[in-house]
Parts: C-alpha cells; sequence; structure tokens
C-alpha cells in the first residue's frame, strides 16, 4: 500500500503544523493524573484546541468541529504527536463518546453536549466496569429505575477513567430489572457531582490517579440523558467499543512517533547494547507502520460507506502487544538506569520510557481483554464452535 496525498491535504497538513508550532506549550505540562493543577492545565490546552477550531476535526463546525474527513484526523494526529503536544484529557469524551453521540444521539443531545466537550468545559470518565463485569460487560449490574421524566441510577462503578476529577461519567445501566445479559441494557450520561455521587480515587502504580471507583445512590438524572432508546444499551456501548478498539482511541501516530524516538535511542546507544536489540527495534518501527498502513486502509473503507466490525478486536490485540514489545525494548536499550525516574541524577536521556513502559502494560487489559477479543475473533470472525 502506498500512501499519496492530494494538494489539499498537503495543504491541511501545513496549517495545522503551523498552527501547532505557534501555539504547543514550550514546557511540559503537568501530568493530568497526578493534580488538579495538571488536570486544570490540560483542560486549558483543550480550550486552545477549541479556539482553532482542532477540539475533534471531524465533527460538524456547529459542534465544534471542522467537518473533516477521517483521512484528515489521521493527518492531524501525525501533526499533532509529532509536534509534541499535551496528551488529551478529554480522550473518553472526544474519542469515545463523542462519536457514539454522533450515531446515536439527538439533535438536542448533540447540541446540548458535543460543543461544550470539543471546548474542554466538561471532562468525561467512562463508567462501564463493575466489580463483577469487568470484561464481561454483560454483566453488569447497576440499575435505572424510570421515574416520570427521570431515571433513579444505582449501583458500583469501578476503574471508571479519569473519574477521580471529570465532570461527567458515561455508563451502562439495567433498565430491566428481570433483564439478563446483553438484553435489558440503557446507556446514561451523568454529572459526577450530582447528588448521590461518591468518588473513591485510585492510585495507579506510578502513584498517579488515573481512576476512580463510582458509588452511586439514587442519583436522579432526566431522561434526557439516556443515549439511544431504552433497552437499546449493549448496541451503543458496542458501537463505542468499536471506537475504542478499532480507530480512534490509539492514532498510528501514538506509536509511529514512539518507534521513531525509539530508534534515535538506539542509535545513541547502539555501540554498548546486544546486537540482538537492532532486530527488536527494526520490528518495532515496522509493526508501527503496518499499523499506520491498516488504520488509513480502514478510513478509507469508512469513507467510502463502511463499518468497524469485529476485526476492532484484531486491531486492539496489534496496537497493545506492539506497544508493550516497543517499550520493552526501550528498557532493554537502557538497562538498569531505565528504572530511573526523569529527575533523578543520572537518569541521562531515559526520558518517559518507565512511564510509557508501566502504561503499556495495561494495554491488554482496557477497551477489552485480549483473551476476550481473541474470543471474539474466534467466533465471529474465524466461526470457531466455543470451548
Amino acid at each position: 500500500m502506498t500512501l499519496t496525498y492530494s494538494q489539499e491535504q498537503q495543504a491541511f497538513r501545513a496549517e495545522i503544523r503551523d498552527w501547532l508550532k505557534a501555539n504547543v506549550p514550550g514546557k511540559a505540562l503537568p501530568s493530568f493524573d497526578a493534580s488538579r493543577e495538571g488536570f486544570e492545565a490540560h483542560r486549558a490546552w483543550e480550550r486552545v484546541l477549541n479556539s482553532g477550531q482542532w477540539g475533534m476535526v471531524t465533527w460538524p463546525k456547529e459542534y465544534g468541529g471542522r467537518g473533516l474527513d477521517l483521512i484528515q484526523w489521521l493527518i492531524f494526529e501525525e501533526e499533532y504527536y509529532g509536534a509534541g503536544a499535551p496528551l488529551r484529557v478529554n480522550q473518553n469524551g472526544i474519542f469515545l463518546l463523542g462519536p457514539t453521540l454522533m450515531e446515536y444521539g439527538t439533535p438536542e443531545q448533540k447540541q446540548r453536549f458535543l460543543p461544550s466537550m470539543a471546548n474542554g468545559n466538561e471532562i468525561w470518565a467512562q463508567a462501564w466496569s463493575e466489580p463483577q463485569a469487568g470484561s464481561d460487560l454483560a454483566a453488569v449490574r447497576a440499575k435505572a429505575t424510570r421515574d416520570g421524566d427521570d431515571y433513579i441510577l444505582s449501583g458500583h462503578k469501578i476503574w471508571s477513567s479519569r473519574a477521580a476529577m471529570a465532570d461527567w461519567g458515561f455508563g451502562l445501566f439495567r433498565t430491566d430489572p428481570n433483564s439478563e445479559r446483553h438484553k435489558g441494557l440503557s446507556l446514561f450520561l451523568f454529572p459526577l457531582d450530582a447528588p448521590g455521587v461518591t468518588r473513591q480515587p485510585i492510585a495507579q502504580i506510578n502513584g498517579e490517579i488515573g481512576f476512580a471507583e463510582l458509588f452511586l445512590d439514587e442519583v436522579r438524572v432526566p431522561a434526557f440523558n439516556r443515549l439511544g432508546e431504552e433497552g437499546q444499551g449493549w448496541a451503543v456501548c458496542m458501537a463505542t467499543a468499536g471506537f475504542e478498539r478499532g480507530l480512534m482511541l490509539r492514532s498510528p501516530a501514538r506509536f509511529q512517533v514512539a518507534a521513531r524516538k525509539l530508534v534515535e535511542l538506539y542509535k545513541a546507544h547502539e555501540h554498548e547494547v546486544d546486537p540482538t536489540v537492532r532486530a527488536a527495534v527494526m520490528q518495532a518501527w515496522m509493526d508501527a507502520d503496518a499499523y499506520a498502513l491498516s488504520i488509513y486502509a480502514t478510513a478509507s473503507r469508512l469513507i467510502a460507506g463502511g463499518s468497524i466490525g469485529v476485526e476492532a478486536s484484531v486491531n486492539k490485540i496489534f496496537w497493545s502487544e506492539m506497544d508493550i514489545a516497543l517499550q520493552r525494548t526501550a528498557m532493554s536499550i537502557l538497562g538498569a538506569r531505565a528504572e530511573l525516574l526523569p529527575v533523578a541524577p543520572d537518569a541521562g536521556d531515559v526520558g518517559g520510557w518507565l512511564d510509557s513502559y508501566l502504561f503499556s502494560l495495561a494495554g491488554p487489559i482496557y477497551a477489552g481483554t485480549n483473551e476476550i477479543q481473541r474470543n471474539i475473533i474466534a467466533e465471529r470472525m474465524l466461526g470457531l464452535p466455543r470451548a
């Protein structure tokens, strides 16, 4: 597959490159999971992006976007990561819930939620998992009971991404108390400061708070906050999962930039590492390039009217395991110094490799464990019988 870009696409690339050069902070922002200060600094960056209409370029202009296609989004991502721009604190909103709202939301819901998502005024948390329903999402027990024009939400969510400091959450609730598994579920949007919501932050292995446990005790939300028809929640969530696993959450640029940095790291230490490391570096580069070509092909198919199917599970396995291999290769190049924090006196060029490595280990777990993805591939792509 050979990528060629039109003059319009090349001009778009130059436009975003110039804008980023003029606007990306010269100093890295504090982590948005480490403190409220870092979280709010990233919210402010989301507002800067929105001022240039870069919040989410594929959205219609009336919702804060530019009305561009997925190829242009991929170009944007390449320039964004290439410029070293801050990570997106609202990624759960703009990359997961936003596209789902586009597909299932009413015009009124889109107008209410999408502009405030694009400009960072409302940061979103993904509140799907429960203590007894992680990868097996159909086992959720949290319930939503209709009460006139409202619903009453009750239940227990855990591992809710960004929920420690976010403004809103989106989660799956059982609206039919007599239903089982995939039936009788509905997706709701709920403010995390609503009466009845209790947050319990969860520290990650690096001490930062990327998750929270949520307790919902008769939280009242208007029926307006139900996304899709009552009982349609599984279909809505599967659409979100497709965006999460197959296209939006992990754009190729993330790994292409990491692969370039890995090559630079290897060149700086080539004389002191085992010669076999060279092959691992080359494999990381090729895998990142292969993933990019695959996603360009997927984007082209979607633009032509296609859809993301169960192959999203293949993508998810590929990028999560590719990331671990890439980060491990960096660790092997750095040797014992890989365990140092960047601020350590002898850290040298360790940079953020340790944090990236630790985060990569979660890749096979979030967005649906790779074991579950392999079951999906076996049953729905290959037609294999259940064990």
